[in-house]
């Protein structure tokens, strides 16, 4: 069997709105690959996905194949495969059409980069607050 890395292959339109939902209330990015096993421009893409995946374990890597899932591309109107979908609070952030892996890989990078500044900031911001708590203890 392939390595799948971290990537979630949704196989049930539960799985699909249950990650979606989890995905918005914690604040994730999720970059779903639209794919079809006769597409060759998807198989070019698949392990580039899973690795990325590996690389970014904050963002949600989803795959949904168009053809057993044809309602789900259709609601997110997928027309083409491969096309990936960064979503974010369960809306459409990016979009990418076609097997153009340094866009794919350069997108990550961006969503990853961003969400490891928000969480930095979210630390920084707790440690702050910590510090003052000490400080007006220790002058009390």
């Amino acid at each position: 069997m392939a390595d799948t890395g971290n990537v979630h292959v949704i196989d049930s339109k539960e799985s699909w709105s249950s990650i979606l939902a989890d995905g918005a209330t914690h604040k994730k990015t999720i970059v779903v690959d639209f794919t079809a096993t006769w597409c060759g421009p998807c198989r070019y893409m698949s392990p580039i996905f899973t690795e990325l995946s590996k690389k970014h374990e904050d963002i949600v890597f989803l795959k949904v194949d168009v053809d057993e899932f044809q309602e789900i591309a259709s609601e997110w109107e997928v027309r083409a495969m491969p096309t990936f979908l960064f979503i974010k609070d369960g809306k459409i952030v990016e979009k990418i059409v076609g097997a153009n892996k340094d866009e794919l890989e350069s997108k990550v990078r961006f969503f990853a980069a961003e969400t490891h500044t928000a969480t930095g900031h979210e630390q920084h911001a707790h440690q702050d607050h910590s510090h003052a708590v000490q400080i007006a203890n220790a002058q009390a």
